[in-house]
Order: structure tokens, then sequence, then C-alpha cells
């Protein structure tokens, strides 16, 4: 059986090193590992694959796969990977969902008490060398997450992770989901909602983290509407994709003094361009796309993958199949 690996990327971080691979060739020594580091590599290579793991496939390759029978993919998200002859085809699609979901509920919690705490003027005297106590106005602005209200959108592995960790200092944690009563709530969530509960709940929160998948539905869920029901000193947080709130409105609202402030690591472009206001505003974290980012990423997302191979060698159930019809 020939395994076509093809992660890789002009970030660095996202190239799949050759040890992992290396340690796949060793564990499942009679069957055949071929990487791709290109497009063009894809396409040829891809031709008579049986699986590919890889972190997107255009139409084009998909078309000229002839024995393509798996698809897994090193991210969670996988919205590239969805294109309609991909969503319209039999051949399963898993993803690597849970790998990186404790680092980027850590990442969600540094940011919010960063906010919640006004670190970032704490920073900008530093580089000032400017002691700036009385700037902090005996605390007046600084809060906790004990006691705070923190609302999560998305409660996949990444939003139950959130909010197990906020729940832990204190916070009243409230989550969105798509199908509200399919169980129970997670550990540390005291409820659930669907979306049509989420302008209700939105006036209510001093933290909205955003964690939803990108979905023709979650499309810019945060909108001009939406950010004018956030409380005026609430924080915004989002992990996940930068289309799911809308930038201008964002922008605008902050320049109108509402929000206490947003803290992002994804964007509607990327990388973000150099003129975007984003940038110059203290009122934003900007973090390049890196909340995911761990040192033992590849070892954990190689070892789902294994584990899903033998499972596929043998017939059984996969692990983390998508709903291609959902987006997740």
């Amino acid at each position: 059986m020939k395994v076509l690996v093809a992660i890789f990327s002009t970030v660095y971080a996202w190239n799949i090193p050759e040890e992992q691979v290396g340690q796949l060739r060793r564990e499942f020594s009679e069957h055949t590992f071929v990487r791709a580091d290109s497009d063009g590599e894809v396409l040829e290579r891809i031709v008579d694959a049986d699986v590919v793991y890889c972190s997107w496939i255009n139409a084009a390759q998909f078309a000229a796969a002839r024995q393509l029978r798996w698809i897994h993919s090193n991210a969670a998200g996988i919205g590239p990977l969805l294109f309609p002859a991909m969503i319209a085809s039999p051949i399963p699609v898993t993803n690597s969902s849970g790998v990186s979901s404790v680092t980027i509920a850590e990442h969600v919690i540094a940011v919010a008490l960063s906010l919640l705490r006004e670190l970032p003027l704490a920073w900008r005297r530093q580089a000032e060398g400017r002691w700036s106590q009385n700037e902090f106005e005996s605390g007046a602005r600084m809060k906790t997450l004990r006691g705070a209200r923190v609302l999560i959108v998305g409660l996949g592995s990444i939003g139950r992770e959130t909010g197990r960790l906020a729940a832990g200092f204190g916070a009243h944690v409230v989550g969105v989901r798509r199908r509200p009563g399919e169980a129970a709530p997670p550990a540390g969530v005291a409820a659930v909602v669907g979306p049509d509960r989420l302008h209700d709940e939105l006036p209510r929160a001093d933290v909205v983290v955003i964690a939803a998948p990108h979905t023709r539905d979650t499309e810019r869920i945060i909108g001009e509407p939406e950010l004018a029901l956030m409380k005026d000193d609430a924080v915004l947080v989002n992990v996940s994709r930068g289309t799911l709130i809308d930038e201008a409105a964002l922008v605008r609202t902050l320049e109108s003094g509402r929000l206490r402030g947003a803290a992002l690591d994804v964007f509607e472009q990327e990388p973000l361009a150099a003129a975007s206001p984003l940038w110059g505003r203290h009122d934003v974290l900007v973090t390049p796309h890196v909340s995911g980012f761990h040192a033992d990423y590849w070892p954990t997302a190689r070892r789902l993958f294994a584990d899903n191979l033998r499972r596929f060698l043998s017939g059984q159930p996969l692990a983390n199949i998508v709903d291609k019809q959902a987006g997740y």
C-alpha cells in the first residue's frame, strides 16, 4: 500500500519533519511512504496512492488519484479540502482535532488574562523605561477571570478544554454549539445554548471566545450587530478562523471606544497586511496564527495518524471522521 505524505507550507512550522516520516516508515515497514513537498509533486505522486496524509489537496490533485481510499489531515480545520468533488465523494476524510487543543486553550487564557489585567499597558511602558503605576488608576479597570462570565462559541476539543481551564480560574462558562442538547455540558461548562441564543448571551459575557469551525453558518458570526451587543469592557478572543469575525466592523467598534480589547490569532487574510489598523492598536493583541504551536506537535500528530492507519488496515472504524456536509 502506498501512503502519500503531503504536508508542506511556506510557514516553516507546518512542514512535517523528515524524522516523523521516517518513524512512520519504521512502524509500517510493509507499506510505502512517499513525500511530496510541492503541488506539482502531489499531482504526480497521488495517482497511485491509497492513503494521503496531508495539509490539503486541491480538486485537480484529487481528480488525478486513481486508487485513493482515505485522506487524513494533519490539521483540525479542513476547509481547503471541502471542494464539491470531495464532499460528493465516498472517500472518508479524518482530521487531527485534539492535537493542539490544550496549547490553544492555554493561549486563550493567557491573552484573555493579559487584556483583563491591562498587561499591554505595562509592556508599552516597560519598553519606554517608565514607571506607570498611576496609569493603572488603582486597579479600577483591572479584572480577574474569577467571577467573570466566559462565552465560548464552539465546543469542539478546543472549546471544551478552554471551558475546563476557565472554570478552574473560577469563571462562569457558557458554551454555544450547533446542537446544544445532544450531550451533557462538558466539564467546567455551566450551560450550553444553541446559535439562536448567541444574541442573548453576548451582552452578559466578559470574555467571548471564538473557537468554532469555519462553515457557511459561522461565516462572520461576529459582525456589527453582535459587536454592538457586547459589553463596553468585554474581551474578544479568536483562535478559530479569521473569517468568523468581520474585521472592519471590529476596527470600527474599537475606534468608537467600545470593548476592552481583542486578542486575534487568526485573520481574514493571512499574513495580516502591514497596512491593517489592527497592528497599531493598543487594545489589540496580534499573534501570527501560532496558538496551536507546541514542542510536541509533530510527534502527537504522527501518533494520531498512526493509530488511525492501524484502524484503517484492520478494518476498524476511523477516529476523527469529518462530516463533509457539516464542514467539520
